[in-house]
């Protein structure tokens, strides 16, 4: 981060509303770049899992991943409408509670708890994967590596918080690389003359629908804006509500390209599913990249993984806090769970919070061996569950309001959601993270009622981070 641009980001953190243009500038850059972390950083491994779900019939995955990226739009456009009516934060969490009732804000909580640890498990994994693609003699030390990944992380949050620009800067530089991977690519000849296009038992619109829900894990962080525009406090309410609608378009428009990019010279080139400890896109920049950019970007690659893990250490262990036991403004009592969760050390880190997250991302990675390919059969499902409920609170606010087309547009997104949900279960494998989500949230219900079913608990994760006192989010960043 230069000198430059750092000022400029402390004016803006020292006003209600940034003085100048390009203060507010650097604060929208750092905030849309370091919350889109997550989607992008997907890009290293969610192609290569629809090809694997297609059983590496090339031919397919282009209308696979269009397939993906149209379902994340639909998404985007309602989510758009959640960010208006909630400008201070609280995302699914906050539109279930209001439209059916706080014990029903529970399921996207416990969603969102779920899918931090999946999050941390998987990019920690392709982080691996990554690292091991180019130094292939790593490979008998990939569950370690992944493990050891897992702590270092961890063990950096609790010395303080990775912010905005870094994360950003992240990004920015996987995009860059990237980008200069694609060019390399149009000019790059073929490994073969004709295209792979193995069989895959099924109609190839059968063998679409069944494969994209596993490449869905590029849709996780698009929650993200609706939540994370609570830390923009020196925002009015319009500017909150533009940073978060300006963020979704600039995801849907990079994460898209990148997206189809990768898939499209995957097809062209010939480029299938990787054969030993390698990647699909790692094999991508080695076959067409001369050698400093292909390392690069597995640099690159792996930085962001590690960024999109860090920002779930932050998101996750902060939403915990939110709901732990702690004074709020008026000086009552508030929060369910228990104090520890909410303590922090001089870095106003949540140690307990960092040390549960560890143990369970470090368990979920030991039991997939640390493949990331392994891991992603599991992904998307819990914050699909999220938006499910997001939606179908927005469809009853467009119903009570009398917005026609709105409601349309909730209806339409919360049944694409719904069918992405029910493809996916239907693997049998994803019923895990379900029931995860499902129970966790069963848990943190009968806590609540416990605890005399203290009221606003759906704004409660929102209301703090608002006071810069815990990050919260999609797992995607923190100030």
């Amino acid at each position: 981060m230069s000198a430059i641009a750092k000022t400029q980001l402390d004016v803006a953190k020292t006003s209600r509303i940034p003085r100048s243009t390009g203060s507010r500038s650097v604060l929208l850059l750092a905030f849309a770049f370091s919350v889109m972390a997550d989607p992008v950083s997907s890009v290293a491994y969610a192609v290569e899992a629809a090809l694997r779900a297609l059983h590496g019939n090339l031919g397919l995955l282009v209308p696979t991943m269009l397939l993906v990226v149209t379902i994340i739009a639909m998404v985007i456009v309602n989510y758009r409408q959640l960010i208006f009516r909630y400008p201070k934060g609280g995302g699914a969490s906050a539109a279930v509670g209001e439209a059916f009732g706080d014990p029903w804000s529970f399921i996207p909580i416990g969603a969102l708890v779920v899918d931090f640890v999946l999050t941390i498990a998987v990019s920690v994994s392709a982080g691996s994967s990554a690292v091991i693609a180019y130094f292939p003699d790593l490979a008998a030390w990939r569950l370690p590596l992944a493990l050891g990944l897992i702590l270092a992380v961890g063990t950096a949050t609790l010395f303080g918080q990775l912010g905005r620009v870094v994360f950003a800067a992240m990004t920015l530089g996987f995009i860059s690389v990237t980008t200069i991977v694609l060019i390399y690519g149009i000019w790059a000849s073929p490994l073969s003359a004709e295209p792979v296009a193995a069989p895959t038992g099924h109609l190839p619109i059968v063998a679409i629908v069944l494969a994209f829900p596993v490449a869905m894990a590029l849709a996780t962080g698009v929650e993200a804006p609706s939540t994370a525009i609570a830390e923009l406090d020196q925002l009015d309410d319009p500017g909150r509500r533009r940073f978060g609608r300006v963020t979704l378009w600039l995801t849907l428009a990079i994460v898209g390209t990148i997206t189809l990019g990768v898939a499209v010279e995957a097809v062209r080139l010939g480029i299938g599913v990787p054969a030993g400890d390698t990647t699909q896109i790692a094999e991508l920049a080695r076959f067409v990249a001369p050698a400093p950019v292909f390392a690069a970007f597995q640099l690159a690659t792996a930085l962001l993984l590690l960024a999109a893990a860090s920002s779930s250490f932050q998101a996750g262990p902060g939403m915990l806090k939110a709901l732990a036991l702690h004074h709020g403004p008026d000086g009552h009592t508030v929060g369910i769970l228990p104090a520890a969760l909410g303590r922090t050390n001089s870095r106003h880190a949540p140690v307990w919070g960092v040390v549960l997250f560890s143990l369970l991302a470090m368990l979920v990675t030991a039991l997939a061996g640390g493949r990331d390919q392994e891991l992603v059969l599991f992904y998307a499902v819990s914050v699909f569950l999220s938006f499910l409920g997001g939606l179908l609170a927005m469809a009853r606010f467009s119903h009570q309001d009398g917005h026609r087309g709105s409601l349309i547009l909730n209806l339409v997104g919360a049944v694409t959601v719904a069918f992405t949900l029910v493809v996916n279960l239907s693997r049998i494998v994803p019923l895990v993270s379900l029931g995860a989500s499902l129970v966790l949230s069963a848990a943190l219900f009968l806590i609540w009622v416990h605890a005399g079913r203290p009221p606003g608990i759906r704004m409660q994760a929102a209301h703090v981070a608002e006071k810069g006192d815990a990050p919260v989010g999609d797992g995607k960043m923190t100030t």
